[in-house]
């Protein structure tokens, strides 16, 4: 029997976000614009703010499933938490600064524009003990995970 090999193009055990390749093809035709041969058509490339996704790690701590959120440069103000119909939903906005006009501006790759995640949550999960922190940019929420009782193995007699 021949060895297995792995097929996929993503390393086993990671995800990536299948959006990824869109956004980097937005950011690039916006770059595109403000080049100084297409700047004078930059009127005609849209102005609003697009959806972004924060990053995300999902995972279980001390009986209670946590979430984190990386929202840099943002405040807990620009951030909304909510619980309902089973799902964890973090929206919010980060909003782009015009205050300063840079001439010389080369590369802008941070992402800006409003968001929206859900996390779906464990049947059970109790929604009155939700905590929800915010510093240093990270969104820290937990919520705690209802009690499983463990079945014990039951050997079955194979006819």
């Amino acid at each position: 029997m021949p060895a297995r090999t792995e097929t996929s193009l993503a390393r086993p055990g990671t995800f990536r976000d299948p959006w990824a390749t869109l956004r980097q093809m937005t950011t690039d035709l916006d770059r595109m614009w403000t080049t100084p041969f297409l700047a004078p058509l930059r009127v005609l490339a849209p102005q609003e703010p697009v959806e972004w996704s924060p990053t995300i790690d999902v995972f279980e701590k001390d009986k209670r499933l946590v979430t984190r959120v990386d929202l840099p440069g943002m405040k807990k103000q620009d951030v909304k938490v909510e619980v309902t119909d089973g799902n964890l939903t973090i929206s919010g906005e980060r909003k782009r600064e015009f205050e300063e006009k840079k001439e010389h501006m080369f590369r802008c790759e941070r992402e800006y524009g409003s968001f929206f995640r859900t996390v779906p949550l464990p049947e059970g999960a109790r929604f009155e003990d939700v905590k929800a922190t915010f510093a240093d940019g990270v969104l820290e929420v937990s919520i705690p995970l209802p009690v499983q009782h463990k079945a014990a193995p039951k050997a079955v007699e194979i006819h």
